[in-house]
């Protein structure tokens, strides 16, 4: 696989995990719905375990706009790679959340609520409140990225040259319990977007798809969970470069 196409196929692998745990969970007549928050952010949580360990041997496993920016900023990843990357991520985010809304179509016509349709594919603040929501996008994305920028390989010895030493598709363990805890901890306020393309292409397919009775897909608040992750993850790649 070409970088790009990695970084399209896990963000596709991301988005549709995620939010299909959050179609499960919110949208009714489905096996898992009123199954509740925990059950929301270990989906997503999985998901990005699935995704890093489909995509990190070819492109790293970015997913993300805001980490691909943020590594740029750190000096760990080449601009002039940042715009394909990010294209691929909003790619596989809008085939993502086709793909959920295919996945539950039954169930979206079976649910009478916009707002809980709305949930399936991008976020929206428990309470409204643009200086504080900015800053729970700002926050989240910081952690996710600091904790990221500090992840390094197990210093391990191979007994056989010839065998690959190191913890193979687990090495995506990580980043996943990294989200997990994000999601637990900070995703009350407006649901954790940290991820401009988990949220922003969805929020377009919600747009364009002929979902049922799917009221309006609030584009004036898009602009938070694209604006608010990027800001956090260059302010968490600014102090590891200032301490490290």
């Amino acid at each position: 696989m070409t970088p790009f196409t990695a970084e399209l196929i896990g963000t596709f692998l991301l988005v549709l995990l995620g939010n299909g745990v959050v179609a499960n969970v919110v949208l009714d007549h489905t096996k898992g719905s009123q199954s509740g928050w925990i059950v929301i952010t270990f989906g997503w949580a999985m998901a990005v375990f699935v995704a890093v360990f489909v995509a990190k041997d070819f492109s790293g496993a970015h997913i993300n706009p805001a980490v691909t920016i943020g590594l740029a900023a750190a000096g760990k990843f080449p601009w002039e790679s940042v715009g394909p990357y990010i294209l691929a991520q909003l790619l596989g985010g809008a085939l993502g959340g086709a793909t959920v809304w295919l996945a539950y179509i039954q169930h979206y016509r079976k649910t009478g609520d916009p707002t809980l349709k709305l949930a399936t594919f991008c976020t929206i603040p428990q309470i409204r409140n643009t200086a504080s929501n900015l800053f729970s996008e700002v926050l989240g994305t910081f952690v996710l990225l600091f904790a990221v920028l500090f992840l390094s390989a197990p210093n391990l010895a191979a007994g056989d040259p010839s065998q690959p030493v190191g913890l193979g598709s687990l090495g995506a363990l990580p980043v996943s319990l990294v989200v997990l805890s994000i999601g637990l901890s900070l995703g009350g306020t407006t649901g954790y977007a940290i991820n401009p393309a988990r949220d922003l292409a969805p929020r377009a397919m919600h747009a364009l798809l002929p979902v049922s009775d799917k009221g309006s897909s609030h584009w004036d608040y898009a602009w938070i969970p694209v604006v608010g992750p990027v800001v956090g993850g260059v302010l968490a790649a600014l102090l590891f470069w200032a301490i490290s």
